[in-house]
Formats: C-alpha cells, structure tokens, sequence
C-alpha cells in the first residue's frame, strides 16, 4: 500500500487508511485535489478495490465517462471511506504495519473493506 509516487505530504499529521470500489461498469478516475502539494489519481476499473492512504480531509472525487470526455460524478469525504479498526479509525501507521504487528489480521482488514464497501455503495444509490 505505500504511496512511493507521490506520498502524503509531511505536514499531514493525521491520515487514514480507505477503501473505494468502483461498483458501477464503466471506468472511473478518482482524484484528491483539495490537499496542497499533492497529487493522487488512480484508474479504477469496474468491480476494483482501491485502498489507499489519504488525509482525514479529503475529498474523493470520482470521475466517469466516455472517451475524451470525464465527467464529476460524485465526491465522497474520505472519512467516509475509512477502513476501521478495533483499535482507531484514522491510523497514525499505514494498514500494513498494524497487519505486520498482528494488531489486525489480514482478513479481518479485508472484511471490514468489503462492509465498507458495501455501505458506501447503499449510501450512494441512496442519495
């Protein structure tokens, strides 16, 4: 999960370890663009996960579209979008860490992502 290309800025004291899945069947890009001095876009394919490492004010925005063209489909808060612990919902250590340690198993991480999961996209077909 680490962030090599671009990682969160260094003045961000407080980050969260998110989860988005691209439930419909088109491509989707999503992008944070409200957090200064940097950059994050990911191609999400239909049916993908994409977790990811993003400060708690965050905004996701998810675009779709045909070719040459995107259009702003929605924006979610990232904190929306958190992968939760027993322990904390905004981790001072990446995922992957607190998996290493034993203080969250694998699975366990997997499947509080896909309930995550699930309840954005019943949130989203909601509104």
């Amino acid at each position: 999960m680490a962030q090599v290309i671009d990682s969160i800025p260094t003045d961000c004291l407080e980050y969260s370890c998110c989860c988005y899945v691209n439930a419909s069947s088109k491509i989707q890009v999503v992008r944070i663009t409200n957090i200064a001095n940097w950059y994050f876009e990911r191609v999400a394919f239909p049916g993908q996960r994409l977790i990811f490492e993003a400060p708690l004010h965050a905004l996701l925005e998810v675009h779709c579209g045909m070719m040459a063209s995107a259009i702003l489909s929605d924006t979610i808060p990232c904190d929306r979008l958190l992968l939760e612990s027993d322990d904390a919902v905004a981790f001072a250590s990446p995922l992957r860490d607190e998996v290493k340690s034993g203080d969250v198993k694998e699975e366990e991480a997997i499947e509080q992502a896909e309930v995550r999961e699930l309840q954005v996209v019943s949130s989203s077909l909601a509104s």
